[in-house]
């Protein structure tokens, strides 16, 4: 969990303080625009930047796809809420990527848990290990495998935690202490900085779908990845600019203004989190329910999951998490298709829940006329 008093970083008033995280997540990397004093700095919708003479820059920016002063402001604040070095990018994929490819070459193993993003296990599997790269799935909630899973010459070691879809939470600590000669990851797109910090913990990267909580409104797509330290970040940065994955100013814009609301958003979704849990534990046919303790993921199994995921009125059908509506999917049928025959395989029966702002008790009462709706069909159906 985050330090209430975890190191701050510049704000308005041009001091430093130990602020506590929800004053950094509304302040870090809003400087007030130098020409008109706008509390919100500009959008710099531009492709590139006049040079007074020959290689003579203003701010150190030449050309949008190297640095941009609207994804600075962004990568200054991500930098401060998870305690590194920011570099943002198109997609959370495009995140991803660049971690990989920044610290493994072609023949070069990495440890994934057999718990992941199917999207991430795509990438490994269907392209990266084209290119040489091996890798070992492992359920990271046994140390003792997560071990013997880490080799002499294991370069990375991916972690999610919570873990999408099963909603599977990693001790971070324990992970640095089996990762032998390996650098570690953690997506901690489902925790949030609000909820873990996990270079404190000894992380070397964090990585991020910003499109899902950081952003919050389900109107971005974006990504990004934070190292603990200047070469690894300086690493990171040559990828986004090599390969050219970046956002655009406005969606760098979006993304930055959703960090404001960040802390008090994440209140809201673990209080409907835990509401629909609890609810969930008692609920006919409903089994497994996890919900990690924050956030505001909750997952659950029921013989009739497609049909309860097609009958709710605020939880919506669709892909992502992480706005403030709220949202329904069957993993196995939609985000997780890819893993379909490996071991990160998810069960056709499970559903995944992002619970958002909404409030809880509707929440509730929306899942409860469902199951109720899908019970009398079977019932009538067996009659």
């Amino acid at each position: 969990m985050s330090d209430d008093r975890a190191e701050g970083v510049p704000g308005a008033a041009g001091d430093e303080h130990a602020d506590r995280f929800e004053t950094r997540a509304v302040h870090a990397g809003l400087d007030p625009d130098p020409s008109y004093g706008s509390i919100i700095p500009a959008i710099h919708q531009t492709s590139t930047f006049v040079q007074p003479s020959v290689g003579e820059l203003v701010a150190g920016y030449d050309y949008a796809r190297a640095g941009n002063p609207t994804r600075s402001a962004l990568e200054d604040a991500l930098g401060a809420l998870e305690g590194g070095e920011a570099a943002v990018f198109a997609s959370g994929m495009a995140a991803t990527h660049a971690v990989l490819t920044a610290t493994c070459g072609a023949g070069d193993h990495i440890v994934l848990p057999n718990d992941l993003y199917g999207g991430t296990f795509r990438l490994v599997d269907k392209v990266l290990s084209r290119w040489g790269l091996q890798y070992t799935m492992v359920d990271q909630t046994d140390l003792q495998a997560l071990a013997g899973a880490v080799r002499d010459d294991t370069r990375l070691v991916w972690v999610e935690t919570p873990t999408n879809p099963l909603l599977n939470v990693i001790d971070i600590p324990e992970v640095i202490a089996r990762k032998r000669n390996a650098l570690v990851a953690v997506d901690n797109t489902f925790a949030t900085p609000a909820n873990q910090q996990p270079l404190r913990d000894g992380a070397d990267l964090v990585v991020h779908s910003t499109t899902k909580y950081l952003g919050g409104h389900s109107d971005v797509i974006g990504g990004a990845v934070v190292a603990r330290d200047a070469e690894l970040a300086d690493q990171i940065r040559f990828m986004q600019r090599a390969v050219g994955s970046v956002p655009g100013p406005f969606d760098c814009f979006l993304v930055h203004r959703g960090l404001r609301t960040l802390a008090v958003r994440m209140r809201a979704h673990a209080e409907s989190g835990r509401a629909v849990s609890e609810w969930l534990r008692d609920a006919p046919g409903a089994t497994d329910v996890l919900w990690p303790g924050f956030s505001g993921m909750v997952s659950f199994r029921h013989p009739d999951a497609v049909a309860i995921a097609e009958s709710t009125r605020l939880f919506t059908l669709a892909e992502s998490l992480g706005g403030v509506e709220s949202l329904i999917e069957i993993p196995q049928a939609m985000t997780h298709q890819t893993v379909e025959g490996s071991d990160a395989a998810v069960p056709a029966d499970f559903v995944r829940l992002s619970c958002g702002i909404e409030a809880p008790e509707d929440l509730v009462a929306d899942l409860e006329a469902a199951f109720a709706r899908v019970g009398k069909r079977a019932g009538a159906a067996r009659a």
